[in-house]
């Protein structure tokens, strides 16, 4: 069975980036955290066990407000009211994975107040060391202003944070933020955003680790989850197309690992519709020119995000080139059928077939014979694979029933 060897910072770093998905952008809030606990870590000299699972965690410690653009505008105030929220669903959505789950647990308490009254009950040293580092790393690092010099900024940040020292945070950690902020260096690191390339660099000391095609779906797994959370118009979404995308590629003869990473592409080509606000994903009616712009950089994100990870490249064509067409006139690259490779076309396919067979909240699943009018003048306009079509159509049945259980195929 094919494997991948990916660096573990590389595959969490394309995950954090995937959080850090804004409208006009990418932020950094979660790769500043990872630093300054990378920091705090060396000044306390954390054994480097901990440090490797501090910096993963801090990489990943908002996942649970990953679906909701509401939560993630909470989590950027400088109170703690109710924080509990996202840290609690961060830990549910990890603590069963066999590859992530060792994060979960610093994940559910990096809201925790030292001298307690938390959600958790938890207080002082029983909340976990990582937990508590997390946590005066994520402050510090939204007190950040990015409107002013940061030299300008530094005492009034350290003031705030002191002032918390043994009330909010852990005052040994309060000690050690003051004296890594005496460097000038660390503030220069936090807001230079060529830096961060050579951050991450220092943490491919920790090595590569083979991965198989199930662990990639399982992590895959969970980033589908967030997605498809993200509107309840399509809340199974990605678990759908990849399911649909996963069959097609078996029955156009594809081999065993093949059709996993169809699965995989499948769960994650929507990757970038994080970067996506609620308000237009939920949207009923008709998208205005603006949201449509907006909407549309969802695959272009997919993209450069599955980049990041080690033997992703063919994943990340198949995920990303899902609104391509053969005409070439689709987006974000305008590619020609010349250019599309046939994992895309399925993926285009199974994507069209699902969105149309799914029952959304404004209206029920489409009947065959509509399905069937709309994707053969899609092929008749020059959109989509015609061959890919027929096979659709040619198991329609088991199609629709493969959709609604996971069961159905052996993957």
């Amino acid at each position: 069975m094919h494997s991948f060897n990916i660096h573990p910072v590389k595959l969490i770093k394309a995950l954090s980036m995937a959080l850090e998905l804004a409208v006009n952008g990418m932020s950094s809030h979660h790769w500043r955290t990872a630093l300054i606990s990378d920091r705090i870590a060396k000044q306390i000299n954390l054994n480097a066990t901990d440090h490797q699972r501090l910096l993963y965690a801090a990489l990943l410690h908002d996942i649970g407000a990953a679906s909701s653009w509401s939560e993630r505008r909470k989590i950027m105030e400088t109170t703690n009211q109710g924080m509990h929220r996202h840290a609690e669903d961060g830990y549910l959505l990890l603590k069963d994975s066999i590859q992530l789950g060792d994060l979960a647990e610093p994940i559910r308490y990096h809201h925790d107040r030292w001298t307690g009254g938390n959600y958790s009950g938890l207080k002082e040293e029983k909340i976990p060391l990582i937990s508590r580092i997390i946590h005066i790393a994520d402050r510090v690092e939204v007190l950040i202003r990015h409107d002013e010099f940061i030299f300008n900024q530094s005492k009034h940040i350290l003031g705030v944070i002191e002032k918390s020292s043994g009330i909010e945070f852990d005052p040994t950690l309060v000690a050690a933020v003051q004296e890594i902020a005496k460097k000038e260096s660390f503030w220069l690191d936090l807001v230079n955003p060529n830096y961060y390339e050579v951050f991450f660099r220092s943490l491919d000391v920790y090595g590569a680790i083979c991965y198989s095609l199930d662990d990639a779906i399982n992590i895959a797994e969970i980033f589908a989850t967030i997605i498809d959370r993200m509107s309840s118009f399509t809340a199974t979404h990605s678990h759908n197309v990849a399911r649909i995308a996963a069959f097609l590629a078996k029955v156009k003869g594809f081999s065993a690992d093949e059709v996993k990473n169809m699965k995989i592409a499948g769960l994650l080509h929507d990757l970038g519709k994080l970067a996506i606000p609620n308000n237009i994903l939920e949207k009923p009616g008709q998208l205005n020119k603006e949201e449509v712009v907006i909407i549309r950089q969802h695959t272009y994100y997919t993209y450069r995000i599955l980049q990041e990870i080690d033997g992703f490249d063919t994943i990340a064509m198949w995920a990303a080139y899902h609104h391509e067409t053969l005409d070439g006139k689709g987006y974000p690259f305008r590619l020609a059928a010349d250019s599309l490779p046939l994992g895309s076309r399925i993926l285009a396919v199974a994507d069209i077939f699902v969105a149309l067979t799914e029952n959304r909240p404004y209206r029920d699943s489409l009947p065959e014979v509509r399905v069937r009018a709309i994707m053969t003048e899609m092929v008749a306009k020059g959109k989509i694979d015609q061959l890919v079509v027929n096979n659709l159509f040619a198991n329609y049945q088991e199609a629709l029933t493969i959709m609604h259980d996971e069961k159905a195929i052996a993957i």
